[in-house]
This record gives structure tokens, sequence and C-alpha cells, in this order.
């Protein structure tokens, strides 16, 4: 027989950094799920990203307390950081005070693209044209300028 699901959880981690530290600790903990064991888990699962990249989790809970975990890819702010060479460890690399006027940095439509294909899986686009409008909007408003 299959397991009453109960819930999801969604959460943003660090790969390779879970521990039982806010946001972790208490979203499990509130619904007397295993902390520790899930810590194990993703960072056994992640090791082999790169450490520190922003990876964001479903936990999906069952009625018995188990649970099991689906990662999704990173977010397109975090890709468009890298490629337009920006900080990505902290905020004040996350983009212009007023995009649309001023402008932080640059992305080709060539990297807009590479970064459409690695988040086609995540993103509701039919085509990958579509998913490269959806990242190039998304460098417009961090205040990127998207060049030939």
């Amino acid at each position: 027989m299959a397991k009453k699901v109960q819930g999801y959880i969604k959460l943003q981690v660090p790969a390779g950094s879970a521990n039982p530290s806010p946001p972790i600790g208490p979203a499990l903990g509130q619904r007397g799920l295993n902390i520790m064991q899930f810590c194990k888990d993703f960072n056994s699962k992640t090791a082999e990203m790169p450490k520190g990249q922003p990876t964001p989790v479903v936990i999906t809970y069952y009625t018995d307390k188990s649970f099991q975990f689906e990662f999704k890819t990173p977010p397109a702010t975090f890709f468009l950081k890298q490629a337009a060479k920006l900080e990505t460890k902290k905020k004040p690399g996350s983009g212009s005070k007023l995009p649309g006027r001023t402008f932080v940095g640059e992305v080709s439509q060539t990297q807009v693209r590479e970064i459409a294909e690695k988040k086609m899986k995540d993103l509701n686009a039919v085509d990958l044209d579509a998913a490269a409008r959806m990242i190039e909007g998304t460098a417009r408003s961090m205040g990127l300028r998207v060049v030939e």
C-alpha cells in the first residue's frame, strides 16, 4: 500500500552544506521529521555539485514521518550572476537598484541560451526559444544588459 502524503516543504539549501540550523531545522522539526537524516542524505547526494551552489529541494513527507526529496535546478539569477561575473555569495552582487536605467553587467545571447538549456526541465516553456526569452527577462529585471 502506498504511503499517504502529508505535505511538501520547499527549501533552498547550499549544496553540500545542509545543517540543522535555520531554515532546515525549524522547517523539518515542526513537522516531526528527522533533521539529521535529511542533512546526511542531502549532503551525500550533493557532494558532486559545486559547494555552496543554491539548490532548491522539494521534500515530500508522509504520515509515518518518513520523507523523500527531489532537487530542482539552481535559480536563473545564480547562473546569470555567474555569466556576468558578479558576486554570487552575497546580496550586494544581486543586481541593479534601478533595473532598466542602470546596468551592473552584460550577458550574451549564447550565455542566455546555455542557461535556458540548463533550466529547461524546471521552466514552463514549450521550446528553447521561449525559455531563452524568459531568462532574458530575468536578466533585464536584474539590471543586466543582454548583448548579441
